[in-house]
């Protein structure tokens, strides 16, 4: 395997919409991208995905072990199909995130992956940034940094994934690197699409809301969205900043007395409302929000982004980057970081005190194997 060379490196993501497991390759030396390569999408059944929300806010037991081995046996059947790939990136799937316990937990064991794949794999990429200060979270931006320079932007730009949780990253093309203080803002805006496909879920046994159906067809109740946008204290707080998943649980409640329709609108009015102000939170205004994850395919929600803020908002696609796969992408760019000793958290993305580079690497010759290459 080169030491400096690019490499193909397979990245891995379960999100926290719990839809089911991304898988990407990207050729990359951990600065450049220099080709995409192939894509899978492996769905969770419904039992499966029973059991990944029965483990949800937990660090430990029953629940997350039974978690843990849906999500190994998935990401196996996954990645099991590519071919060529010199390492892997596997970051799991989080069942609880409480950066202010410095603690977090993410689902599946990589070195198992590394014995199954018989290739190195690279995981548990959060614990050394949070153990040194840091959100843990999120951890795309250093690969959002190198898809701006690709695309060769000019002007600072954001990423928005809208995923469970929304997040952004604010990306600064011209700095020299992505560690470079103001290369990069990154955090966590609130809720994106968890709190609707919980309704969905819990009023009609839907996962989401297809197409932004009843976004579009309800009427959004705009005194509960203003309470829900003014009582919340981590809108006031300054960036960096992360969330879990389970986090604005009370929004559900809010809304339980509103028509499925209403109820939906107002949910998605509030992940809108909670972007546009970590929009405002950015060092200077974006040229552009180019926007990945489940929540751009809701036109609804992309329709009330676009009015609250003044910038074009566009699915990442026009871009030239594929939507549904940049985050699983990220993590292969990560592992080949990982490998060469380079950060994968800075300041302005975890709030670490200093460019850190975290993960452990598993190598298939047993699955005791681990050197950790994080500090």
């Amino acid at each position: 395997m080169s030491d400096t060379g690019p490499l193909w490196a397979l990245g891995a993501m379960s999100g926290t919409s719990l839809d089911g497991v991304d898988g990407a390759m990207i050729l990359t030396d951990g600065v450049r991208v220099f080709e995409f390569g192939d894509t899978a999408y492996r769905a969770y059944s419904e039992a499966e995905r029973a059991v990944l929300r029965a483990a949800l806010g937990k660090w430990d037991g029953a629940e997350v072990a039974a978690a843990a081995e849906v999500v190994e046996t998935a990401h196996a059947e996954v990645l099991s199909g590519f071919s060529g790939v010199d390492i892997v990136g596997f970051h799991g799937q989080t069942t609880a995130h409480r950066p202010d316990q410095a603690h977090t937990h993410q689902a599946g064991n990589g070195a198992l992956l590394a014995e199954v794949l018989d290739t190195p794999v690279v995981w548990d990429f959060r614990s050394n940034d949070m153990a040194l200060g840091g959100q843990g979270a999120p951890l795309a931006p250093f690969y959002h940094f190198a898809l701006a320079r690709r695309a060769k932007a000019q002007n600072p730009c954001v990423f928005l994934n809208i995923g469970g949780v929304a997040n952004l990253t604010w990306v600064d093309p011209g700095a020299p690197g992505p560690e470079s203080p103001g290369a990069l803002l990154a955090f966590d805006t609130g809720p994106g699409n968890a709190r609707i496909d919980d309704l969905m879920m819990k009023r009609l046994g839907q996962r989401m809301d297809r197409d932004g159906a009843l976004t579009r067809a309800g009427n959004v109740d705009t005194d509960i969205l203003e309470h829900l946008l003014t009582k919340e204290r981590f809108f006031r707080r300054l960036p960096p900043k992360s969330l879990d998943r389970n986090d604005f649980s009370d929004w559900g409640e809010a809304v339980a007395h509103l028509s499925d329709a209403d109820a939906v609108a107002t949910l998605a009015a509030g992940t809108a409302g909670a972007i546009a102000k970590g929009i405002a939170q950015c060092p200077t205004p974006p040229e552009c929000i180019w926007v990945t994850g489940g929540g751009r395919h809701n036109p609804g929600l992309m329709e009330m982004l676009a009015a609250l803020v003044d910038c074009p908002v566009a699915p990442v696609e026009d871009a030239g980057f594929d939507g549904d796969m940049i985050e699983a992408q990220a993590f292969a760019y990560l592992a080949v970081r990982v490998l060469r000793g380079l950060p994968t958290s800075a300041p302005g993305t975890t709030r670490v005190p200093a460019p850190v580079g975290g993960g452990h690497i598993s190598r298939p010759s047993g699955i005791g194997n681990v050197i950790s290459t994080g500090g």
